[in-house]
């Protein structure tokens, strides 16, 4: 009996010292609305600005953090948490809750909080878990004594809330399976590379470098290299696994191990599926904006289906649906393959810019995976997917032989989500160039590229998510000049009626009779772009530059081969590239644009392109220089997040912008792991050897005082920002609560940008700190420069925005300045 009880001592010893213990939030303050952010580069934070400023009274219940524009009193108000441990109430909707946490020392802790876009810990800026999602888990440092943290809400206290604990774990580094992104085995794909993305988390104070992690399946074993992971973060990594040996359908339990230096840290298991023949299933490839683990989703052409190429019906997810979920809706196609792209989240990008270009990258692995007939590629979706469907299909015409958007919204002008919708007009001339920047989006300005797709639009009449009027608003505009299209209201239909919802057989009806045509085939074209980086080419006819930046820019263009013709019109388009592939060699083509003198030319070869100045008559000219603004580098701001980008922090000036600039990358990459299931490398200046990073995008933290890779990345820009001072070109903003985010060229690469972060001093950079360039569909122009009173005051303080001329000149660009 002695020995029995001894024993049980020893396991419950051993489990109490192993478990991770937990902290509840159970009580705290909250306080709103003292906040607004949205889709758009502005924003105004009191609370922030009080912070940043040191001006904040200790929160206490009836205190007044500040007055609203009525004159009214905004108070703290206490908040309990239920017995789910969750806040909720409308104390602190678009505003803050504060929470405290009294230690006995110093220590190292897992903080997890649901509900929230981010927190401040103790003054810094973490990632945010507005989803309610559960595994956004952040090292975090508590010091000895009081600990606050005020975490920033949105929308919807009262309804969803936010819940928060602290964690003290066995381990200060380990593996997280919680948000997996993981392949299924596939009995006729190649399965002895399958990609798998998990978390590694690091507790501890000093990078984690030349890690590995093991994969062991059914026998085969696999040795992945893991990138750094900085201090008190974590990173999703990929893991190769072995699944050749696996023919029986069913979970397969994978055996991951994390080592360092042939030390083993941590070990678990992961499962995979192996699907059955014929059944829909996911598979993961590494992404090239980013070099994370992604994946996409398939349900497979029947077998034994038509014969030749198959069709390829690519279908966009609505908001919180899994592309497997979406793949699942749709039964086999006899003449078809659907493939199902993530939009890196459930609800990611809302299909707008990383969103877009994860459909594209999706969409070029589905032509090399499937090989589908080129003229049969067919766009569909529900809900935010429905909006992809309207977005992407006026994005790129040419990519798709008709398109049908379900349940969907046009615009994110007038259908928000939690970031809310892009404003529809602006206050002022400078706003008006910010919003500029978001041109993209406005699917409404884009509806003349539907002219050369079928379109198909369903809805439900009883539809109370997405109202049924936006269906018939595009029914409305496209039967003004539309001569291919259906609409169909389902009697009834809520927001979801079924699978039917999406695998409609009437819209697979509509799709077989449309096919994408030869471009030689086409003789008339009606194109419109805002963003040429983004959408540039119709068919023979591309705009290469414009005249003034991300205005619509707009072709219609008429192709007579018989005689050897090509005429038409443009709008704020300043170089034209054609291609005279429909055209004999030899023959003499007459180019007549915009009532101007007409050109002729012979052509000389095959697919030859040609390319026209425009100035006060066409002239011929040559393709953009890689120096200048072209189709593959273009601005604005957020074109740099991409080319597997790198975060590059400063490591000098005083110790708080040492420490912002580390943080304010960290806060960065969360919001990016969290929002578009992504990774990053994050590098000090120091250790930035642009050799070492060629052709990659560059975001830089910190200003030329402070950051030593200012000049390898941005030696003949024309904005330097120093301690103090911000010049552009030949004009000077002078302070040290002064902020910026602009964008440049690498010097070094015809592809890839920099994105700068950047502040005069203290306040500048922290004024820096909103990331809400991370938000689907929010334009930022090539240049925008702030003060810190922005925070309070609004467009006011914003000094100067803009955009650099196709030379990237500020000479030749356009800027605002107040």
């Amino acid at each position: 009996m002695k020995k029995l009880i001894f024993t049980f001592i020893s396991l419950f010893l051993f489990l109490s010292a192993s478990a991770q213990v937990v902290y509840h939030f159970e009580e705290g303050l909250g306080v709103g609305p003292c906040h607004q952010y949205g889709r758009e580069a502005l924003y105004t934070d009191q609370l922030a600005y009080q912070l940043y400023k040191g001006i904040l009274a200790k929160p206490q219940d009836g205190i007044s953090l500040l007055k609203n524009a009525k004159g009214e009193d905004i108070k703290w108000r206490k908040v309990q948490a239920d017995s789910t441990h969750r806040f909720r109430g409308d104390s602190f909707s678009n505003g803050y809750v504060y929470l405290t946490y009294e230690s006995k020392k110093e220590q190292t802790a897992i903080l997890t909080i649901t509900g929230h876009d981010m927190v401040f810990v103790n003054g810094v800026p973490r990632g945010g878990d507005q989803y309610r999602y559960g595994w956004m888990h952040l090292p975090v440092v508590l010091k000895k004594g009081k600990n606050e943290l005020y975490a920033r809400v949105a929308r919807f206290g009262r309804f969803g809330g936010i819940t928060a604990n602290l964690t003290f774990p066995a381990k200060p580094v380990y593996l997280n399976t919680e948000d997996l992104t993981v392949s299924d085995i596939v009995p006729s794909l190649k399965n002895d590379s399958l990609w798998i993305g998990l978390v590694v988390q690091n507790a501890t104070s000093k990078a984690l470098a030349g890690l590995q992690i093991k994969s062991l399946l059914s026998g085969k074993e696999v040795l992945t290299n893991i990138p750094a992971i900085p201090p008190m973060s974590s990173r999703k990594v990929g893991v190769v696994v072995n699944g050749s040996d696996i023919t029986s359908p069913g979970k397969q339990d994978v055996a991951v191990t994390l080592i360092q230096a042939g030390k083993t840290i941590d070990q678990t298991k992961i499962a995979v599926q192996s699907v059955e023949e014929g059944k829909q299933y996911s598979r993961t490839f590494v992404s090239d904006l980013d070099g994370s683990v992604q994946y996409y989703a398939v349900s497979p052409q029947i077998k034994g289906g038509a014969s030749g190429q198959p069709a390829l019906f690519f279908s966009v997810h609505g908001a919180e649906v899994q592309a497997i979920s979406q793949a699942r809706a749709y039964k086999p196609k006899d003449w078809g393959v659907l493939v199902a792209p993530t939009n890196r989240r459930p609800r990611g990008f809302n299909w707008e810019d990383w969103g877009r270009l994860d459909a594209l990258e999706v969409l070029d692995i589905a032509k090399k995976q499937y090989n589908p007939d080129p003229s049969r590629i067919y766009l569909t979706g529900h809900s935010m997917g429905g909006h992809g469907t309207w977005f992407l299909g006026a994005t790129y015409p040419e990519k798709w032989a008709a398109i049908a958007p379900s349940a969907g919204y046009p615009t994110l002008s007038s259908y928000g989500s939690h970031d809310g919708m892009i404003p529809d007009s602006a206050g002022s001339p400078i706003e008006s160039i910010l919003l500029r920047a978001s041109n993209p989006s406005n699917v409404l300005a884009l509806t003349s590229n539907y002219k050369s797709l079928g379109v198909y639009i369903a809805h439900g009449d009883a539809d109370r998510t997405v109202s049924v009027n936006y269906a018939r608003q595009m029914r409305d505009i496209l039967g003004k000049f539309h001569r291919d299209f259906s609409y169909y209201e389902h009697i009834g239909g809520e927001h979801w009626y079924g699978d039917i919802s999406v695998d409609w057989p009437p819209i697979f009806n509509f799709f077989s009779w449309h096919s994408i045509p030869k471009d030689t085939a086409v003789n008339t074209i009606d194109f419109t772009t805002a963003n040429p980086g983004i959408s540039s080419k119709m068919r023979w006819a591309g705009i290469q530059q414009q005249i003034t930046a991300l205005k619509y820019s707009r072709i219609q263009l008429t192709m007579n081969k018989k005689d050897s013709g090509i005429q038409g019109l443009t709008s704020n388009v300043s170089l034209l590239s054609l291609n005279l592939d429909a055209f004999t060699v030899g023959s003499k083509v007459k180019i007549a644009l915009d009532s101007l003198a007409p050109l002729e030319y012979q052509v000389k070869g095959q697919n030859e392109t040609i390319y026209l100045k425009k100035g006060t008559q066409w002239q011929f000219a040559s393709a953009p220089a890689s120096s200048e603004k072209n189709t593959l580098r273009n601005g604005t701001l957020k074109d740099a997040f991409r080319n597997r980008m790198v975060y590059v922090y400063a490591t000098g000036g005083t110790k708080e912008e040492k420490d912002w600039a580390f943080e304010k990358a960290r806060y960065d990459a969360e919001t990016w792991y969290f929002r578009g299931n992504g990774a990053v490398d994050i590098v000090a200046d120091k250790d930035f050897d642009p050799r070492n990073f060629k052709d990659r995008g560059v975001i830089l933290y910190g200003n030329k005082s402070t950051n030593l890779a200012w000049d390898k990345v941005l030696k003949n820009c024309p904005v330097n920002v120093i301690s103090g001072k911000i010049s552009v070109g030949t004009q000077e903003f002078i302070g040290n609560d002064l902020a910026a985010y602009f964008i440049w060229p690498r010097a070094d690469s015809d592809i890839a940008s920099v994105t700068v972060i950047t502040g005069t001093g203290k306040n500048g950079f922290q004024a820096a700190n909103a990331n809400q360039y991370f938000s689907g569909g929010s334009g930022f122009p090539d240049l925008m420069i702030f003060s810190a009173e922005m925070l309070k005051s609004g467009m006011k303080e914003v000094k100067m925005s803009g955009f650099f001329g196709n030379d990237w000149s500020v000479e030749k660009g356009e800027f605002v300045k107040q």
